[in-house]
């Protein structure tokens, strides 16, 4: 038989790996949390998902659908009755007026709603601003998608806020988009219509999208929140996104949407309908019952959220670590600078310790350093069991 002539010195062939990925670093908290994996009596705080199950009538309305065969592929866009469903809801609540046929669009969760949008507004080079602290996905899914992320800072000082100020610094002739999230992801901070006004201004003025992730928005405690496209002038500039993995407790069902002006929802759905056809059907239909009918369930949630935020910023502060009371959402966002440990120092040492597990502030961004986020979507019993364990590492 004839050799091929495979010796020791053939060289073994790999698959090229795009430049562009290469550059991207893993999500920072899955990567510590690759720690938790394996370990008896962890305490998580670190996992942004709700302790709740999704709404029992929810999950009704799924499995009988299933019963009935519906089990094929949908609309690219959605189906009709849940965007029209949105629609209704944002009319009756905020006064937004979105047309369901041409102006919403859903998703694959809020993920992929936000890939969409950056992938079907940029250029490449266009810029992106991003102010942080902020979630992981921001920079990486800017960067894959041509743009030019660009981290602008907040601080402790202004409760990580956004100010006309800071954002003036960063206006330039290649500022395409802002990425805007608030309730924010890992602060809690969100806005009121004043703070939100002083903003939109500016945005207007230099013509910059805003894609305005608000999936925390019905988790907002102390003040009404303001949908972003409600502000004067400012709707046809806005992708706005949102859905139902936080508020509904329906993170597996990965039904999110995109609302905005048609062309944009248009260049959106092109690439939705190439890269993932449509949502899944069962959790379309989950969603049409969460937004009709569980109403009663979410404030329920909602009030159980708000406890757990009063307790842990009180037990926080008394031991010193100090924390701004959260807006929204359900994290809380302490510093740890008084321990005189890093925030990633302080994380895995209290893992390591004491079986609790944060998330480094710094995984969230520069300004993050100091910090750690911790989710109080664990129940009371956890919560309290968490701050023992905490306050016995603090004291040593």
């Amino acid at each position: 038989m004839k050799s091929l002539g495979l010796g020791s010195r053939t060289k073994i062939m790999k698959i090229n790996i795009s430049k562009k990925v290469k550059k991207v670093p893993p999500s920072g908290i899955r990567a510590f949390f690759d720690l938790v994996l394996g370990m008896d009596d962890v305490i998580s705080l670190g996992v942004g998902e709700p302790d709740f199950v999704s709404p029992w009538n929810v999950c009704e309305a799924a499995i009988h659908s299933i019963e009935n065969g519906l089990t094929s592929y949908t609309s690219n866009k959605g189906m009709i009755e849940l965007r029209q469903a949105i629609s209704e809801d944002l009319r009756e609540r905020y006064k937004i007026t979105y047309h369901p046929d041409s102006e919403i669009l859903i998703t694959v969760g809020v993920s992929e709603a936000l890939d969409l949008a950056l992938r079907a507004i940029l250029d490449p080079g266009d810029t992106v601003l991003i102010p942080e602290p902020c979630y992981v996905s921001y920079h990486p899914l800017s960067e894959l998608a041509g743009g030019k992320a660009v981290y602008v800072p907040t601080t402790l000082k202004t409760n990580f806020k956004l100010t006309p100020q800071i954002l003036k610094k960063h206006i330039g002739p290649k500022v395409r988009a802002i990425i805007f999230n608030y309730p924010s992801n890992p602060t809690g901070t969100s806005y009121s219509k004043k703070e939100l006004l002083a903003l939109s201004k500016i945005f207007l003025k230099h013509k910059i999208a805003v894609i305005s992730d608000e999936i925390y928005g019905e988790l907002t405690y102390d003040n009404p929140h303001v949908p972003f496209p409600t502000l004067p002038g400012v709707k046809d500039l806005t992708i706005y996104l949102n859905g139902f993995s936080k508020v509904h407790a329906m993170t597996g069902w990965r039904i999110g949407y995109a609302c905005g002006p048609r062309h944009v929802i248009e260049a959106m759905e092109k690439i939705h309908q190439y890269s993932i056809m449509c949502a899944p059907i069962a959790g379309q239909i989950a969603g049409i019952e969460a937004v009709k009918n569980s109403a009663n369930a979410v404030r329920d949630m909602k009030r159980e959220y708000f406890l757990r935020r009063e307790f842990l910023v009180s037990r926080l502060n008394h031991l010193g670590l100090d924390c701004r009371k959260p807006e929204g959402a359900f994290y809380v966002f302490p510093s740890i600078k008084k321990t005189g440990l890093t925030d990633l120092e302080f994380s895995r040492r209290l893992l390591e310790k004491e079986n609790v597990a944060v998330v480094p502030g710094s995984a969230f961004g520069p300004s993050g350093k100091g910090h750690i986020r911790m989710a109080y979507a664990s129940s009371m019993i956890k919560l309290k069991e968490a701050m023992l364990r905490i306050e016995r590492f603090c004291r040593k």
